[in-house]
This record gives structure tokens, sequence and C-alpha cells, in this order.
């Protein structure tokens, strides 16, 4: 091979990789990005195409790396720097992901995809200024946009509806790109008179009520412009926020809600006076343990709320999830279509459990007791708790949504929220995760089921 093979070449094999990698053909597309990285280092189509093949498929260190690589040989190119910025905002580096996103926007003020991210990076520091600022930039001349699908018979057509500012219902897994052909509307890009791709269902992922009152809003415009199926309405998210939902469910038999009261950091020490301690004290419309702090005694109250973003802030009842040995438990069920589901169960030593930090991986005793929750979900929470999670359904009312709870002395359920943001992500490929992936397979095939059953049948196939 000659040591600077013609141009042509090069471009050759960068367009197959862009070929493999929108047929979803990740691992060849993969090796073909590296091919043409190997003839020309500096190809910034194929470092920055690699770094987002990376990312998608949760190799994010190496993303990052392709996508420094990028920005290092075409300092002047912005979207290497969004893409950069991107994946460090994701990682909570605020400072460093500012400085990408501030380059690309000197070099092109208009960039959508550089306003967005700043929108976002706005909304991690509170600056709700600073988020319409420039969420405004970035939705001018934003539409629809045409998901890849790479099924070969007719898809289902499905309208996703989604904002801008976040808070969406994760849907990577759920709509299938070789069943569904998806057209994705950011609502805060709706207008007037726009005209909607054909569909024959939308779902709307529009899911935190606390963050997106006003694209919940939104969506209900989108809607009146179509009579196809709607998958959880806009009228059905709303009053799902933490605490408006801890309100309704309130007096549910075999349910215990924890008190949840939204406030201005300006009463937040009278609003705090009936509350008992520790309590727990969140910044709204963030999720997986994002800017939610545990508050000892009434003393630490002022500092917990400086290191808080956002005007206003949940105070939240504490509910001790902790079992008889001292770790505290969580865990989460999946409403699909009105069933239940067992998605997983977390322990851990810290109050605040999430299952990727949960001591699941090196803990073979822990794992026994969540595959004992997935195989027989009835048998370990025990008829009380199951009563009150058919309960929570009705009450909810939405296509698809999510519980997590722990379980109280008396049998009851613990709740820590009910909403439609839950993520269902299909385990790692490690033999340790093997009791996991038929209950979520389970899941994924419920939802695939309800979608296709709600859709106009004259589009199913």
């Amino acid at each position: 091979m000659p040591p600077n093979p013609p141009a042509d070449e090069t471009d050759l094999l960068y367009r197959r990789a862009e070929t493999l990698a929108a047929e979803g053909r990740t691992q060849e597309a993969q090796t073909a990005y590296l091919a043409v990285i190997a003839r020309d280092p500096t190809h910034f189509g194929a470092l920055n195409d690699l770094g987002t093949l990376l990312y998608a498929s949760d190799f994010r260190a190496a993303a990052r790396t392709a996508y420094a690589e990028a920005i290092r040989h075409h300092p002047d190119n912005p979207t290497g720097r969004v893409n950069l910025a991107n994946a460090l905002l994701a990682n909570d580096e605020i400072a460093e992901a500012r400085a990408q996103y501030e380059a690309a926007l000197r070099l092109e003020p208009d960039h959508p995809e550089a306003n967005q991210g700043m929108a976002n990076l706005m909304l991690a520091l509170g600056d709700e200024a600073g988020v319409r600022r420039h969420l405004a930039i970035s939705m001018k001349g934003r539409g629809v946009t045409a998901l890849p699908y790479r099924g070969s018979g007719e898809p289902c057509r499905v309208l996703l509806l989604a904002s801008a500012r976040g808070g969406n219902v994760p849907t990577r897994f759920l709509l299938d790109d070789e069943i569904f052909a998806v057209f994705r509307l950011p609502v805060e890009a709706y207008g007037a008179g726009m005209e909607l791709p054909p569909h024959d269902l939308v779902f709307n992922a529009v899911g935190d009520a606390d963050l997106c009152a006003e694209a919940l809003g939104m969506a209900d415009a989108v809607l009146t412009c179509t009579d196809a199926p709607v998958i959880n309405p806009p009228g059905r998210v709303r009053p799902t926020g933490r605490a408006a939902i801890a309100e309704r469910l309130t007096g549910i038999e075999g349910v215990r809600t924890p008190r949840v009261v939204l406030t201005a950091r300006e009463t937040l020490k009278q609003a705090a006076r009936g509350f008992g301690y520790p309590l727990l004290l969140r910044s709204p419309g963030f999720h997986t343990g994002k800017h939610f702090r545990k508050v000892e005694t009434p003393a630490d109250l002022a500092e917990t709320a400086a290191a808080l973003p956002g005007r206003r802030l949940l105070l939240i009842e504490y509910l001790d999830a902790r079992g008889a040995e001292g770790l505290a438990r969580k865990f989460r069920v999946m409403i699909v279509g009105g069933q239940i589901f067992p998605m997983h169960l977390a322990l851990s030593g810290d109050w605040k459990v999430h299952y990727f930090t949960a001591d699941m991986a090196e803990q073979p005793e822990h794992r026994a007791l969540e595959a004992a929750f997935l195989s027989n979900m009835p048998g370990v929470l025990g008829p009380r708790a199951m009563a009150g999670l058919e309960a929570i359904a009705q009450a909810l009312g939405l296509d698809y949504a999510g519980v997590d709870f722990a379980l109280g002395p008396d049998g009851e359920v613990l709740l820590f929220e009910a909403n439609a943001t839950m993520v269902v992500n299909p385990p790692e490929p490690d033999p340790r995760w093997d009791y996991r992936r038929a209950p979520v397979q389970a899941i994924l095939d419920a939802v695939r089921a309800m979608l296709l059953g709600r859709a106009r049948p004259s589009k199913i196939t």
C-alpha cells in the first residue's frame, strides 16, 4: 500500500464506512472507519463518525479520544467540538463542556447543535434565561428528523414527540429500527401549518412533568393536527411531577408516599419546618441522582441548597429503605399497557440507590436476591405491595411508565417515584447478568406488542 494513497480511495473507504453505520453493522463500520484513519489520520469525517459510533455503543472514553483527535486536526470545525462537549456534559464536566460549546459558537454563532448543547448546560446551571436564549436559536429552521429504518418490510411509522429541554422517555431500545420508522419532532420547533410526516402512531416522549410543563402544552398543540393513536397523551403525563404524584397516590392501600413540597429558595427554610430530619433535597427536572442530596440536620439545609441549581427546590420526606442487614433496596417495575413487569432490584450501602452504582456486579448474593425478584415478583413483594402497585398503575393511566420503590416493614410500597421517564436498558454481555436478559426482553416485547397493537391496523405487517 502506498504511504499516501489517493484521496479518492480514502473517500471510497469512508463512504463504505458510512453505509455500514447506516445499516446498523456497527462492528464492521468501526473497522472501516479505522481503516480510513490508518490511511489518513487527519480525516475529520472518519474521526468524528467513529466517535459517534463508539459513543452510541457506550464506549465513551474511546469516543472522547476520537472527538479530541478530530478537534486537534480540525480546530475550526465546530461539529467535533459540539460532539466532544456533549460527551463532557453527559459526564458532568461542566467547565470543560462549556469551553467547547463556546469555541464552537465563536466559529458559528447560529450553530443549532452548539446552541442546543449550551441550552442543556444552562439548564444544569439553573440559568433559565440562558436556556431560553440558546433554545430559541437552536430551534430556528428545525423540524422533523427521520431516523434510520433498517427493516426490510413495511414499517410501523411512529411520530416521536420530544422536548429540546430534555426530560424525555428514553426510547433507544423501545423503538426497534427494524420494525419502526421513527420521525422525531422537537415540540419546541413545531409551528402552525407545519406538515407532519405520514404516521401510524404518535409516541409522546415528553415525560418529565416538572421540567417540561411548557413542552407538554406544545405536544398538545401538535396532537390537534393528527388523528393517529397516541401513547402517553400529555394530559396523563402532566400530573406526574414528583410533588403532584406523591399527593395523587397518597391514601392508596398498601402504598406509603413521601411528603413532597416544591418551594422557592426564598421560602425553603419555612417550608422545611414541617419535615423531620434527615430529609432529601433535589432540583426538579433531573434524574439518575443528579442534584439530589440528603440533609442530616437543619444546620445543613442552607449549605446543601446552595450547591443545587434552580430557583425552586423539592423537599422530600426521607423513607428508610434499608433492610435488616443495613443495605438500602430499590425495586423497579415497568408498566406497559397496564401490565406490571419486574425490571430490577438494586442493593447499596448508600441511601441514594441507582442500579449502575449499586453493589451488584461484585456481590453474587445481591444478584441472587434480584434473580428471585425477577423470577417471582409476587412471591418476593407479597400481596399487599402487589395490590398497591396495581392501584398505582391504574391511577397513572399511562401506557408506558415505571415505579421505583422499596418495601416497608409491613409489606407496603415505599414510593420513590412513578412516571414515564424510566429507562429500560438490556444488560451488558457478561454471563453474570444472564438471569436479567429474559425479564428485560419481556418488557421490550410487551412495548413492541403494545405499539403495534395501538397503531393503525392498515400499516401493521
